[in-house]
């Protein structure tokens, strides 16, 4: 279940078919793609996600809350992870056929690659921070360049090589995490924890929900990325129930009784405080089971970035070793902590990119001719726009709704703003095949052999 078929094609240089689509023989099992969505929700930050609303609200407050958070996201990881299913294309290339063109693309490229290479130095100096305080031996930095350089190196040789992780990491985490849950539980009446009040500053809805939808939305934006390896409909729909289900409920209720029962949502020290081997093991399995995924992503966007600008194909594999060494590096420097601000706020750019590709490839469809025509023969489309302006139209008014208007859900309104706009400027007959348009071929793409 962890590799393909033994007749798959393979994609040359572990480059994942970073600029071309998947074809039907190097796809995956539902499961192994499963196992990394859950990984991806099964971390000590969706403890702490619950923790913050265990401390904010009653044990079923959360679970409403976990509720209208998980409905938001499975709806659209589904929508767009069923796009990038059919076409077998990452984020980033696909957005060339779903309402932003090719030169738009590239800035979807570039902002996804920034601020995932942002998150993986801060996850990384996590894990050397967590490393050093429970195994000492290296300094801080020391631990982080060797934390970047297992990453790099899992990532580099591809999704196969990640499956292959995840299927080791989860257990590992779950299990190892359970020992510590289970310790600091049994301590207290699970009954009691259910019907107490909240112990901290009372949490709204509105802002539990928030917190839920916000926490994974960027996930949600790139699950193209993963969903180009799946084989069905049926597959995308399967893997993201289960990973956002059990990720959001399971763990993240665990994380509200956590909260509940020592009354502080710092849980994370609850769950690694084990000396020794558990604890040291669950930090590593948290960390690696979620940063090979901001590497990934980040080099497909970045592969995306140069051969739209440049007209150069670089191979994933090769991106993926200078970026996985300059975030490490930054990392063990100690710098990248300053700039979460940025990355928060480069956030409030993506969540739009999912409502305006879904608008583009189920409402609009534009380009979807131009997609079906083209995945028959297993090529990409010939051709694809520079600019799509509605886009750029929709993007920015869904961004300043997301940065500045707070009722609700700020992550879930610019999304919704950029799928309404783009939808009714496209329905009212304002998206238009224009030109200039870029040759995908000049471009540096060729058509993979037929599936």
């Amino acid at each position: 279940m962890a590799s393909p078929p033994p007749t798959a094609e393979r994609s040359p240089d572990h480059d994942d078919y970073a600029l071309e689509r998947v074809p039907a023989s190097a796809r995956y099992s539902w499961f192994s793609v499963a196992t990394q969505r859950f990984g991806q929700l099964s971390a000590l930050a969706q403890f702490l996600l619950g923790a913050t609303l265990g401390l904010g609200m009653s044990f079923w407050d959360a679970v409403l809350a976990i509720t209208l958070g998980s409905v938001l996201l499975e709806i659209v990881t589904i929508l767009i992870g069923v796009a990038g299913m059919r076409e077998g294309l990452s984020t980033s290339v696909l957005a060339r056929w779903c309402g932003f063109g090719s030169k738009g693309s590239a800035v979807i490229g570039a902002i996804i690659a920034l601020s995932l290479i942002g998150w993986f130095g801060v996850q990384n100096a996590v894990f050397a921070e967590g490393l050093h305080s429970l195994a000492g031996g290296l300094p801080v930095w020391a631990w982080a360049l060797l934390g970047g350089a297992a990453v790099t190196a899992i990532v580099v040789f591809g999704f196969g090589s990640m499956a292959w992780t995840a299927y080791v990491t989860v257990p590992a985490f779950l299990v190892l995490a359970a020992i510590s849950v289970i310790a600091e539980l049994s301590r207290h009446s699970i009954g009691e924890l259910v019907s107490a009040p909240p112990p901290g500053e009372p949490l709204s809805l509105a802002a539990g929900a928030t917190i839920v939808a916000g926490g994974f939305i960027v996930g949600a934006v790139m699950t193209p990325d993963m969903t180009r390896f799946n084989r069905s409909v049926g597959d995308v729909v399967k893997q993201t129930l289960v990973g956002v289900t059990l990720g959001e409920y399971v763990v993240g209720l665990i994380g509200v009784l956590l909260a509940q029962a020592a009354k502080t949502s710092d849980v994370v020290m609850i769950i690694t405080g084990t000396s020794g081997v558990i604890g040291t093991v669950v930090l590593v399995a948290s960390i690696l089971k979620i940063n090979d995924w901001n590497l990934y992503s980040s080099s497909l966007g970045l592969v995306n970035v140069i051969d739209v600008l440049f007209r150069r194909r670089l191979g994933r594999a090769t991106v993926t070793l200078v970026v996985g060494g300059i975030g490490a590096v930054l990392s063990a420097a100690g710098i990248l902590s300053s700039f979460v601000p940025m990355l928060m706020l480069i956030g409030v750019l993506i969540p739009p990119v999912a409502g305006i590709m879904i608008a583009e490839y189920f409402v609009v469809r534009a380009w979807r001719g131009d997609l079906d025509e083209s995945r028959a023969r297993g090529a990409l489309p010939d051709h694809a726009p520079d600019w799509v302006p509605a886009s750029l139209i929709a993007w920015i008014a869904a961004a300043a709704v997301g940065h500045f208007v707070t009722a609700g859900i700020p992550a879930v309104n610019s999304l919704a703003v950029g799928f309404a706009v783009y939808a009714v400027i496209g329905k009212l007959g304002y998206v238009r095949r224009s030109t200039p348009l870029s040759d995908t071929k000049a471009a540096g793409v060729p058509a993979p052999a037929t599936e």
